[in-house]
C-alpha cells in the first residue's frame, strides 16, 4: 500500500487542529492518535515520518495557537 506522506500529514493536522480532544490524545499517544485519525494502519517507517511532520507543523504555529496550548511538549532534548 502506498500513499503520499505529505498529503496524510496535511489531512491529519487539519483534523487535529479542529478537535481539542485529538490535540490531547496526540499529546499522550501520537502513534495511536495518528492511526486513528488516518483510519488506517500506517507502516512503522512511514508512521515516524508522519509523526515528525505533524509535530513540525504544530511547533511552527500552523495550528492557530495549538502549539502554544501544548507548551513544551515538542521541545527537543
Amino acid at each position: 500500500m502506498g500513499f503520499d506522506v505529505k498529503e496524510k500529514i496535511t489531512g491529519i493536522v487539519a483534523k487535529i487542529k479542529n478537535d481539542p480532544k485529538l490535540v490531547e490524545n496526540f499529546q499522550k499517544d501520537p502513534e495511536k492518535t495518528i492511526e486513528s485519525v488516518a483510519g488506517i494502519d500506517i507502516p512503522d517507517g512511514q508512521l515516524d515520518a508522519i509523526i515528525s511532520g505533524v509535530k513540525a507543523q504544530l511547533t511552527a504555529g500552523k495550528l492557530s495557537g495549538v502549539a502554544d496550548k501544548l507548551g513544551g511538549l515538542f521541545k527537543k532534548d
